[in-house]
């Protein structure tokens, strides 16, 4: 059972759910989280998507947590069967209750998957989050950050291993979760391109394996943006088959067991 737990369709920007169905068949990939676009709250795409592809998709939502009825809005996500929920790091509720949005996430049962720059999550108030709700998974994308070092607004040009090494500490918290990327997402294109793409791999995969233990990571593709980067199935392949893995079963808790076990997916 392979999971894919960072996918992205949409009629009017990147690609329509045929093309992620295609590239799940032709890598055998049974299911797939569908993630909403950042700043995008209309779930109906997906929940549509999720209705033609029965047992495949399952749909993760987001709300605009400025608005006042977001905690109305979230519940009335999960009654319509999302499987978590998105939020930035960052984001705050208007009022009284900076955490209400978050609060509501909790008592929903939701797990919250979590984007931010890696500064935002170790930041000391990302911190008093996590302590706040530890009953709650709380899902760290994108390599905690560093998986997203090299998109929009990141210049720098070497992985950020000491940044790194200290947010793999936020594995002290047993509820914290991370997903694991492709390896272009936190390596950039060896140039010329040869074979393989990868000849040294930085050790990304095998730190987060000693710091979180296989069954508290998730391996997402990044669907579509991937496909402008190593591709879908060099996203799924490159890091099953190169790095250095302890087990099979570390391998299978990374690539679909955890997963399952998160967001509670049948079988």
């Amino acid at each position: 059972m392979i999971v894919d737990t960072h996918t992205h369709a949409c009629p009017w920007w990147m690609e329509p759910i045929e093309l992620l169905d295609y590239q799940m068949r032709a890598n055998k990939v049974n299911k797939a989280l569908l993630m909403p676009l950042r700043d995008v709250f209309d779930m109906d795409y997906l929940y549509e998507s999720a209705r033609r592809f029965p047992g495949q998709f399952h749909v993760v939502g987001a709300v605009d947590h400025r608005r006042d009825d977001a905690a109305d809005q979230l519940a009335r996500q999960a009654a319509q069967g999302v499987v978590a929920v998105r939020f930035d790091a960052q984001d705050r509720s208007p009022g009284k209750d900076p955490l209400l949005i978050w609060s509501a996430a909790a008592s929903l049962g939701l797990p919250i998957s979590t984007m931010g720059h890696i500064e935002h999550f170790l930041s000391p108030e990302f911190q008093r989050i996590i302590e706040a709700y530890p009953q709650v998974p709380i899902v760290l994308e994108h390599l905690a950050g560093a998986g997203a070092f090299w998109g929009p607004g990141r210049a720098d040009k070497q992985f950020p291993m000491d940044l790194y090494k200290a947010v793999l500490g936020l594995a002290r918290y047993p509820h914290v979760h991370m997903k694991m990327p492709g390896f272009a997402e936190f390596m950039p294109r060896p140039r010329p391109l040869l074979v393989p793409v990868f000849p040294t791999v930085l050790p990304a995969y095998e730190m987060a394996v000693d710091a979180f233990g296989a069954s508290r990571l998730m391996w997402g593709s990044d669907f579509p943006p991937s496909a402008n980067r190593e591709g879908y199935g060099n996203v799924l392949g490159f890091p099953r088959d190169q790095v250095k893995w302890k087990s099979e079963s570390d391998r299978d808790w990374v690539f679909g067991k955890t997963a399952m076990t998160v967001f509670k997916l049948a079988s």
